[in-house]
């Protein structure tokens, strides 16, 4: 019997491993494969979590039409869903895409744009490339003397090896470099927007990979060695703690600006498109969030009231969850900062110029 049940739970093992690892190629090497099962193991954690604390993933919407957010991407999965709540709240809605005329087709699939309260405004941005997200943080500059909230939601998983125009692996440059420069940018804005008792908000949209994730300092667009997992993983942990550093400065200024980095769950996006999860979406549909449950947590950091001045943290299923040991650090917090203004050519933080 003993013999039976070992089996039955090493096939099960080896199916949700075949069926849910990163990539659509078996690993080739020890590291693959040891990356590989962190990966799912952290995964599973998720999936868990998202079960056991779904009754905790709630936000209550209510009319903001005095506010402005900045978003980038949307025009797809969480993005599309958390658009539709803010502009349910009646904000105006200032969208960064690369295809600006589908990205207003898609989100009017959500919401009627012509009696909507709220008001949409879709530009052109490649978060990917350094000078796409300075030609639209200079006319985000130019058009609004405040902000009130910029969601850093744009982001690839999994990608194959890539480097940008700007010579940065992708994941690092689309999911964290671009964002940073952006946040960099708009940050007098932000400040402009927020009051005494009324921060303005930064939502840097993570993931729990974050736990899993190394900063390689020696080689940061893993040139020497690269596996998709991993540049995620690495992607998402310098959210965390970029995230960590902003919110601990923007404190001792004074200024009224909190920060969070949050994991909206696992969820059912076309992400995942270039893991072996394609095979089986019926599993995707039974055990992932959908993209508006997904949604949830983002809005939930950028308008909840009950999280005003705590600003900092990571929150997961509406509530704050376990952060990477590095980004309770601040020494290594400040370490990578200093190395992301190096990287893209920043000496004064926050001031906005480029």
């Amino acid at each position: 019997m003993f013999f039976v049940l070992a089996i039955s739970g090493v096939a099960a093992i080896s199916a949700a491993f075949y069926f849910f690892k990163t990539s659509k190629e078996m690993p080739k090497t020890w590291y693959e494969w040891k990356t590989e099962l962190r990966f799912q193991y952290i995964g599973m954690v998720g999936l868990f979590e998202d079960y056991l604390y779904r009754h905790r993933n709630k936000v209550v919407l209510y009319k903001q039409p005095e506010k402005v957010v900045v978003i980038t991407g949307g025009n797809r999965g969480i993005g599309l869903r958390i658009i539709e709540k803010l502009l349910e709240c009646e904000m105006t809605v200032i969208m960064g895409v690369r295809d600006p005329k589908s990205a207003e087709k898609s989100v009017g699939e959500f919401v009627d744009l012509k009696n909507s309260k709220g008001k949409l405004v879709i530009e052109k941005l490649d978060v990917g490339s350094l000078a796409s997200v300075r030609e639209f943080g200079k006319k985000i500059q130019q058009n609004y003397e405040k902000l009130d909230i910029l969601i850093n939601n744009a982001g690839i998983m999994f990608a194959p090896y890539k480097l940008t125009e700007d010579g940065f692996e992708s994941h690092m440059a689309i999911n964290y470099l671009g964002h940073f420069l952006l946040t960099h940018m708009l940050l007098n804005q932000l400040k402009k927007g927020g009051s005494e008792g009324k921060n303005s908000r930064i939502i840097n949209v993570s993931s729990v990979v974050n736990l899993i994730g190394r900063i390689n300092y020696s080689d940061i667009n893993m040139k020497k060695y690269y596996y998709p997992a991993t540049g995620y993983n690495q992607s998402k942990l310098a959210q965390i703690l970029f995230t960590r550093h902003l919110n601990k400065t923007l404190e001792e200024e004074g200024s009224p600006v909190q920060v969070h980095a949050v994991h909206p769950g696992v969820v059912d996006t076309d992400l995942f498109n270039n893991t072996s999860t394609t095979h089986i979406p019926i599993f995707k549909k039974i055990l992932f969030k959908t993209p508006e449950e997904g949604s949830r947590s983002v809005v939930f950091a950028a308008i909840d009231l009950s999280i005003e001045n705590d600003g900092g943290t990571y929150l997961s299923n509406c509530t704050r969850g376990p952060m990477h040991p590095d980004a309770k650090d601040f020494e290594k917090c400040k370490k990578f900062f200093d190395f992301s203004c190096d990287l893209v050519k920043l000496n004064n933080f926050g001031d906005g110029r480029v």
